[in-house]
């Protein structure tokens, strides 16, 4: 796996000794940064990137942190900006808030302290999204498909999304949209097993009023309706032979046609399939072309299943309880322990999909102000909630198994960077050095 690309600093610092210091700290933290001594050179150097943060010192030899800021500002964008500044000088930070600054910090100052500033600035220009409830998880497994997801973000190639029923393939598909350039643009599903094949030309390429019969309109189909958001393809597998020839022409050429309709429409989307069936052989079979198999195949993301993400399920489940006890108001307050291990016990084979359904039935059906393993398995009598308890490993030591492997993927996955790490995982780089002297890691 490649090294996540480190965020990137502008410090603008005169003081030759202060400036290396910073700079060598702050590598050592995991970030790449460009050094300037003059305002000139900083403003030159700010013309060709943008940061994710720029640390100015308020007194320079040649102009005043200020007028750095003003001249800057324009094309810094969403970039935010941290002062370093004399006591002397307070004021004149204060006001430099008001205009649009960030954050300033008066000399001399503990680097701890700074370094924790600089970390929670980096944050808000490039957030992390692998630990929030909702999105992708935490366990390694899916923080490798995160990444994955990360990396392409923002080019124009077909992904295509595999994996077991259930696992979260759409939702990969829609994070993908979320962190990309085109967040701001449609999104647009279609389930290809879902809709009858007589109807499903129609759905993704629109008609023309008098096309078919009872068709006395002109209809927009998924195609265009995607301008230049994301067309998402859920159980491509399941398309006709015929749909098949002209999804790879719409991919070739990148137009189509509404049926019943003369003009060439200009495709401007990116495609993004997903199925739940080994497609090659599919191609094999005969079952599936193989020329729009390469076509739609550019870049492949396997979606893992449940049983392989230990780490997500219990927040998952907690996220579940917590949305459903809120949609049914619910006096629901928690999940056992018991249940907990019955949960982390199963198998799973309907993946996310099979827990959320479980929780929804639990929380609909408690009696109590706590799901047992009872609610959550039906299918289960009482007695073999005990043997959960025999057979499962405490919580604490899978706790903590899970953590030590998760933060072993990431300083793997960041090569090392601490600051980086503590970033994905939402924590400071004190607790990071602590858990990592817990699990033995340093």
């Amino acid at each position: 796996m490649q090294p996540l690309e480190r965020p990137s600093i502008a410090l603008v610092e005169d003081d030759p000794i202060m400036g290396e210091s910073l700079v060598q700290r702050l590598e050592i933290e995991g970030f790449d940064v460009n050094w300037w001594q003059t305002g000139e050179d900083a403003l030159s150097g700010l013309e060709r990137l943008r940061p994710d943060l720029l640390i100015s010192d308020i007194r320079l030899p040649d102009m005043n942190g200020e007028e750095v800021f003003n001249r800057a500002m324009p094309g810094l964008g969403t970039t935010p900006v941290m002062f370093i500044t004399a006591f002397a000088d307070v004021d004149q930070a204060v006001q430099l808030i008001r205009s649009g600054a960030e954050d300033y910090i008066t000399k001399p100052f503990n680097m701890e302290v700074f370094l924790d500033r600089v970390e929670e600035l980096v944050k808000r220009r490039t957030p992390t999204i692998g630990n929030v409830p909702g999105t992708m998880g935490s366990s390694s497994a899916m923080c490798d498909v995160e990444n994955i997801l990360r990396r392409v973000a923002d080019i124009d190639s077909s992904v295509m999304l595999t994996g077991e029923s259930g696992v979260g393939k759409e939702v990969s598909a829609r994070f993908l949209h979320k962190i990309s350039n085109r967040a701001e643009l449609p999104f647009i599903g279609i389930n290809c097993a879902a809709i009858p094949v007589n109807l499903l030309e129609s759905e993704l390429f629109g008609h023309e009023a008098g096309a078919f019969t009872d068709a006395r309109k002109r209809h927009l189909g998924h195609c265009e309706r995607a301008e230049d958001g994301i067309l998402f393809l859920d159980e491509i597998s399941e398309l006709s032979f015929d749909l098949q020839a002209k999804l790879l022409r719409l991919l070739q050429e990148r137009t189509f046609m509404r049926v019943g309709g003369k003009d060439q429409l200009e495709f401007r989307a990116r495609v993004v399939a997903a199925t739940n069936v080994d497609l090659a052989r599919r191609v094999e079979e005969g079952k599936f072309r193989e020329d729009l198999y390469y076509r739609i195949n550019v870049i492949h993301i396997e979606v893992p299943p449940l049983r392989e993400r230990l780490e997500d399920i219990l927040p998952l489940l907690m996220h579940y309880v917590d949305t459903y006890v809120e949609a049914f108001g619910s006096s629901v307050r928690g999940v056992t322990s018991l249940a907990e291990q019955a949960t982390l016990a199963h198998e799973w084979p309907g993946n996310v999909r099979e827990l959320r359904n479980r929780t929804e039935r639990a929380v609909a059906l408690c009696d109590g102000a706590w799901i047992n393993g009872q609610d959550l398995f039906p299918e289960f009598s009482c007695s073999d909630d005990t043997a959960f308890n025999a057979d499962v490993a405490t919580l604490s030591e899978i706790r903590d198994e899970a953590e030590r492997n998760h933060i072993i993927k990431a300083l793997q996955a960041t090569g090392g960077q601490i600051s980086h790490v503590a970033d994905m995982l939402g924590i400071s780089r004190t607790t990071m050095w602590q858990k990592m002297r817990k699990h033995d890691l340093e």
